[in-house]
Parts: C-alpha cells; structure tokens; sequence
C-alpha cells in the first residue's frame, strides 16, 4: 500500500504521459492484459484510456484490471485510469 506522500508523487509523475494501452469496445481482453503486463514490466506507472460509456462499466474494469495485475490506481479521470505496479527485482 503507498502512503499519501507516494500516491502523490505518482499522480504529479503520471499527469505528463500518454496513454500507453487503449482497450476499445471489445473489453478486457487477454491481449489488452497482455499489454498491460509488458506496460507495467516496462515502465511500472502507465495511462491506461478505457472505451466505456457507462462510469460504473469502466471502474469495474478499472477493478479488475488491477486485481489481475496487483496493481495500484492512482488515479482515475474520465476514460483514463493511472495505475502503477513496483518492477519486480
């Protein structure tokens, strides 16, 4: 879990990146958690832009996403959501 002074630092460090994964209308599919997975590996803070119309649709794929990841949101605005995971050592 990060403490309030991390999460901040990430979301200051996450405002300048761009989407690095766009998931479209065919959902959470296992090639979109493929990329997410080299995403993460690569850069460990990652934009993620998430085609849904429906706020409650993109917060449970939002869930989901960092279930299957064991990631963190930092944050998440409109159809993006900023997650971070630490890089394996």
């Amino acid at each position: 879990m990060l403490s309030k002074t991390e999460r901040n630092t990430l979301k200051q460090r996450g405002h300048h990146l761009h989407p690095v994964v766009q998931m479209g209308h065919k959902g959470l599919t296992e090639a979109v958690q493929k990329e997410i997975t080299i995403a993460l590996e690569t850069h460990e803070l990652i934009k993620i832009q998430i085609v849904a119309e429906d706020k409650d649709a993109r917060n449970a794929v939002i869930a989901v996403i960092c279930a299957e990841q064991q990631a963190e949101l930092i944050q998440a605005i409109g159809k993006v959501a900023v997650i971070y995971k630490k890089r394996s050592s």
